[in-house]
């Protein structure tokens, strides 16, 4: 787990450990003649832990801002820290002053508080500050590649979080139903089959499937169109005819109910991923309500506001550290046309007065529109700005990116499939015993989960590769290797008879170093949450439950449980707390958790 210093939540059971060690340096170092801040000094702490220490602190900065040698003051202060039952150990190590903890005092304190708050637990408690967090907004031109797939897990993974968190938090899901995309989409359907261009009719006759998703049917024309607008300037001319009649209020009565249809079928594709939103925000609505016309008043009043001979409104960004071919932004046509860029003005100021955060999920292809989003705001004297979350692509080593209008797309719907169908055979291997329908169900889980978790388990600053022996192992670092685990903890609960609570305990029996090593982990989950709620990090939420179901594994296969003495009850107590720590992660990361596999 990545670990950092994160706010104190009511279920930390790290929280007063910190706050004695805080205290005990601040004493012992008042006795060495040096004043310190005592949240300066906290948030020097080294939380991670490590073979020395539970945590530490690198006396480096104290040292330097004492004068004194570094060495040297660890070794003062370790003399001089006040004794407490919390802490075991305090010894200093060259430079760091490295602290071991009292676990049965940790683990009586982790076992009280994850048995305690069950699905509560690694929760912060309710703040009245406001997020949105806007993910996905694909535009609504056919089914979802996996490309586009790892917006909306990050997205909807990081609303779990901030909600866990105490967050109150919208997701929205902007509908581009203006673009010259979903215009193309329009101006193919508005014609009779029979009327369309002979290639565009050519690459879609005799592929429909009766019943099909709307999404792939009426999607299924969008790369031919695409690249016939290329090779013909008269259809080019009637797509942007139909653009400016849809900003003027002249949209054809079937635009709207042709995006709606596509995307219904995106969202039930994005379903099975167990991903839903708040609300939808259609952008025409900016334009229709006036909103699109005050940004334009603001933007024309702009410092650096100038007219193009055509007529053009543009902003002379320069000096906002745009890429040199990118300094001059165009906002509104010379025929009085706005476009997206001037929309997304009045979107975000829509946002800025409803939330307290504002996070936008973009690819790595939108880094450019997200600076120039950020010069216009400055432009127009906005002082606020959204958070971007900017992720890589994902590609499939056989094909490499993947394109919409090139129509070399890998569809999320054939991905779920295959997953399903590898997912079955996976668990047939294991469980020949179980009915279809069993089967059926726990291969949906089990392929969910693979999807979810391959893709977010990557720092979105790094690409994701898919690989299915990677995300189908049962064994490696992979949703079905920690759905496993959660059902292992739920089978061995089952053998003992110890499906449900109460679970008494008594932490000074939990002494083997596998016990110490497990509650250590089972104790950083709460930290983990706030970290990931703090940076948008979620990927570290991925890593915490890789982390936690391989120390369980490691427990499991060392320390007997339900054959053992006195330990009994207090060792079900821990599998019991690991099974509700991991259910608790598996929620976060959008997983189903499974009793049997």
């Amino acid at each position: 787990m990545t670990a950092e210093n994160a706010s104190p939540t009511p279920s930390d059971p790290w929280a007063p450990i910190v706050a004695t060690i805080v205290a005990g340096i601040t004493k012992s170092a008042g006795s060495a003649g040096l004043t310190v801040d005592a949240e300066s000094l906290r948030a020097q702490l080294d939380l991670e832990g490590g073979a020395e220490s539970d945590i530490a602190l690198p006396v480096h900065r104290l040292a330097q801002g004492a004068g004194r040698d570094p060495g040297v003051l660890a070794a003062t202060l370790a003399e001089g820290f006040p004794p407490d039952p919390a802490i075991a150990r305090v010894a200093a190590h060259g430079a760091y002053l490295n602290f071991r903890v009292d676990t049965p005092r940790l683990a009586a304190a982790t076992l009280a508080a994850v048995l305690g708050l069950g699905p509560g637990y690694g929760g912060g408690p309710p703040t009245p500050a406001r997020a949105c967090v806007e993910h996905t907004s694909a535009n609504p031109t056919g089914p979802f590649h996996i490309g586009r797939v790892r917006n909306a897990i990050i997205g909807d993974t990081l609303a779990r979080v901030l909600r866990v968190s105490g967050v109150p938090v919208t997701t929205q899901y902007y509908v581009d139903d203006m673009g010259r995309q979903a215009t193309m989409i329009t101006w193919i359907w508005s014609m009779p089959r029979d009327a369309w261009p002979a290639p565009i009719r050519a690459t879609v006759e005799g592929e429909e499937v009766p019943g099909e998703k709307p999404d792939r049917y009426r999607g299924r024309p969008y790369p031919a169109v695409s690249a016939y607008l290329k090779e013909h300037a008269e259809a080019r001319e009637a797509v942007a005819a139909l653009v400016r009649a849809i900003e003027t209020g002249q949209a054809p009565a079937e635009h709207h109910a042709l995006a709606q249809q596509i995307l219904d079928g995106m969202l039930s594709s994005l379903a099975r991923l167990h991903i839903h939103f708040d609300e939808f925000v259609w952008e025409s609505r900016f334009v229709a309500d006036g909103s699109v016309d005050r940004v334009l008043d603001r933007l024309r009043a702009a410092p650096h506001a100038m007219r193009e001979e055509n007529g053009a409104l543009a902003i002379d960004a320069a000096g906002h550290g745009l890429p040199k071919e990118s300094t001059r932004v165009v906002v509104q046509r010379g025929d009085g046309t706005s476009l997206y860029v001037t929309r997304d003005i009045a979107y975000h100021l829509e946002k800025f007065a409803r939330f307290d955060r504002v996070i936008d999920v973009l690819g790595q292809d939108h880094q450019l529109h997200a600076r120039t989003l950020a010069a216009l705001l400055e432009e127009i004297g906005e002082a606020r700005r959204p958070s971007f979350v900017i992720y890589q692509d994902i590609t499939v080593p056989e094909g490499g990116r993947m394109s919409t209008r090139g129509g070399s797309a890998v569809w999320l719907d054939q991905l779920l499939e295959e997953a399903v169908s590898r997912a079955r055979k996976e668990v047939l291997t294991r469980r020949e015993d179980l009915p279809d329908s069993e089967v059926d169900r726990i291969a949906e889980a089990v392929a969910t989960a693979a999807i979810r978790y391959h893709v977010v388990r990557v720092a979105p600053e790094k690409p994701v590769v898919f690989r299915w022996e990677d995300a189908l192992s049962f064994e490696g670092r992979s949703g079905p290797f920690v759905q496993y685990s959660y059902a292992r903890a739920s089978s061995v609960l089952r053998k003992g008879g110890a499906d449900r609570p109460p679970y008494p305990f008594d932490a000074a029996l939990l002494t083997d170093p596998e016990e110490a090593a497990l509650v250590r982990t089972l104790a950083g989950f709460p930290r983990a949450v706030a970290y990931a709620a703090r940076t948008a990090h979620v990927h570290t939420i991925a890593g915490y439950a890789h982390e936690l179901a391989d120390r369980f594994n490691r427990f499991y296969h060392a320390v007997p449980v339900l054959k053992s003495g006195a330990e009994r009850e207090t060792r079900i107590a821990l599998v019991a707390a690991v099974r509700q720590t991991l259910g608790n992660a598996l929620d976060l990361l959008g997983i189903a958790p499974l009793e049997r596999m």
